[in-house]
């Protein structure tokens, strides 16, 4: 961190759901939790798995930043509000927040088991319903905040994977934003979508493995490294730097958008 110039969290109380990562390596909601607290943010962070948030915490703490964090499942509404909440106790109120939490499984409408598909629609669309519902009265209490919530281009398009729930999902991730901005911009709380493209992060390897390669792994990544315009996929770190600005005052003036985060790949099959 430069030492001619103020973090750009300073102060500041962020919420990050799936703060762990689903494996070893950096996945967004770690990468985000990290950075957060590198610029000064007071971390509240959550995961399903307490020992993945607890990995992210002792990294933040160990930085000689602050976090704090629970389990919690965030289609839950009891456990959603115990972990707001939480916050507001430790930290005071909410300033930011980061919906980070998403699954995805292969898999078109006929094969698909129903009861996957409501558990990922809870997952990945009503976590965010729940998690705004807590933490808006406290950001306008405060008399404002950001919400970014992590979508993917799979809401705007097909990514040549076959998976329904996944393209439904964060097609509605970008509504629910773009409505909540609309409703809330007058009280100086913005909402901004970050859409990332082909991502190399743990997240894809348990998912995605089958799909490319026939199960390797290193096959999966250089086939997926091969369909960028780049050359390689984005990292975590990506997503984080996005995060950080749409979380930033340098954002203020930028709600109901959607920030593509994909070194071109949407551009080149528009």
């Amino acid at each position: 961190m430069s030492a001619d110039r103020n973090p750009r969290l300073q102060g500041k109380v962020a919420l990050v759901t799936g703060c762990g990562s689903a494996g070893p390596g950096w996945g967004n909601g770690k990468a985000i939790a990290a950075l957060f607290a590198r610029e000064g943010a007071k971390v509240m962070g959550c995961d399903i798995r307490l020992e993945a948030a607890e990995e992210t915490r002792d990294i933040i703490r160990g930085e000689g930043g602050t976090c704090e964090v629970m389990a919690v499942d965030v289609s839950l509404a009891s456990e959603v509000e115990a972990f707001v909440e939480q916050a507001v106790s430790s930290f005071g109120g909410v300033d930011i927040l980061v919906n980070n939490v998403g699954t995805v499984a292969v898999g078109g409408p006929v094969e698909y088991p129903e009861e996957k598909w409501r558990r990922d629609l809870d997952v990945n669309v009503t976590s965010m319903f729940l998690t705004a519902k807590y933490a808006l009265p406290h950001m306008e209490k405060a008399g404002g905040g950001a919400v970014v919530n992590i979508g993917s281009i799979a809401g705007i398009r097909y990514t040549g994977v076959p998976y329904i729930s996944y393209y439904t999902t964060k097609a509605a991730v970008i509504g629910f934003s773009r409505g909540l901005a609309l409703e809330y911009a007058g009280r100086n709380i913005r909402s901004n979508v970050i859409m990332p493209g082909l991502m190399n992060t743990p997240m894809i390897v348990e998912p995605l493995k089958g799909v490319y390669g026939d199960g390797d792994i290193d096959k999966m990544i250089e086939k997926r490294n091969a369909q960028c315009p780049t050359g390689a996929m984005g990292d975590a770190w990506d997503v984080a730097e996005a995060a950080l600005y749409l979380a930033s005052d340098a954002a203020k003036y930028v709600t109901a958008t959607e920030l593509v985060v994909d070194g071109g790949i949407t551009a080149k099959f528009a």
